[in-house]
């Protein structure tokens, strides 16, 4: 069912409304209308979204049978936790970021609170709410504690897009910062940044960290926000020193 959802909604078929809530979309309905005799990968194909997701590299994480002639070779109990970890990882990822884009915007602004905080900027959740206020002053949805003693500001902006982000929204974002007489910004977007935008904040004397959507999920997944710990496995080896006489 995770796969079947995951790669309905990356052809453009399904669309998440909420958390575990999926709905049909207009080209979902018009693969209805002259269904195929098989709806798997091959006829996904077709949609050039979904293309683009699996040339990312990364992205074809779907469990292979894979099978040679020429040869044979094992794969060690390691190698196949540590891959399964990967698949269950990524389809984590591609959920949590369908999530996010699915909740309010509110929500968007506590999830980078949450998250900050976890990563251990902002003190505790209370001062880094009073510090996020909420304001959208000039360009700035908020500001957060660089360490717990506040010794430093970090100014944000939240983006809840789907299309990228581009060198001029992130160029007003850096003139903000200095009508702010601020040093040091986060810009964090449900989508991705351009290369010019990521290029530019290369080139300024302000420090300005950009996170898109990918490296925002894996942010939570490393930091505990978001997500729930299912099962641990911990690999053990056998230690040879113990038994040296």
């Amino acid at each position: 069912m995770g796969w079947a959802s995951t790669y309905l909604r990356k052809a453009g078929l399904l669309e998440t409304t909420r958390h575990g809530r999926f709905r049909i979309t207009q080209r979902g309905r018009e693969v209805l209308k002259d269904p195929p005799r098989d709806l798997d990968v091959a006829y996904l194909r077709r949609f050039p979204e979904l293309i683009e997701f699996l040339n990312k590299g990364d992205a074809d994480t779907e469990p292979q049978s894979v099978s040679t002639d020429s040869e044979s070779f094992e794969v060690t109990p390691e190698e196949t936790l540590e891959e399964s970890y990967r698949i269950l990882r990524k389809r984590l990822a591609d959920e949590l970021l369908d999530t996010i884009k699915a909740a309010s915007p509110v929500f968007f602004e506590k999830l980078v609170v949450d998250l900050l905080v976890a990563m251990g900027y902002g003190g505790s959740r209370s001062d880094a709410g009073r510090a996020i206020g909420g304001s959208g002053d000039g360009g700035v949805d908020g500001i957060i504690k660089e360490d717990r003693l506040g010794l430093d500001v970090i100014y944000l902006q939240a983006k809840r897009w789907e299309s990228s982000v581009s060198r001029p929204t992130v160029q007003a974002f850096a003139g903000s910062l200095e009508g702010h007489r601020a040093r040091k910004g986060v810009m964090i977007t449900t989508s991705q940044f351009t290369k010019e935008a990521r290029e530019y904040v290369g080139k300024i004397e302000k420090k300005i960290v950009l996170i898109d959507g990918e490296l925002l999920t894996q942010l939570m997944i490393d930091h505990s926000v978001g997500v729930a710990d299912v099962s641990s496995y911990v690999v053990k080896r056998l230690d040879q020193d113990y038994f040296d006489e």
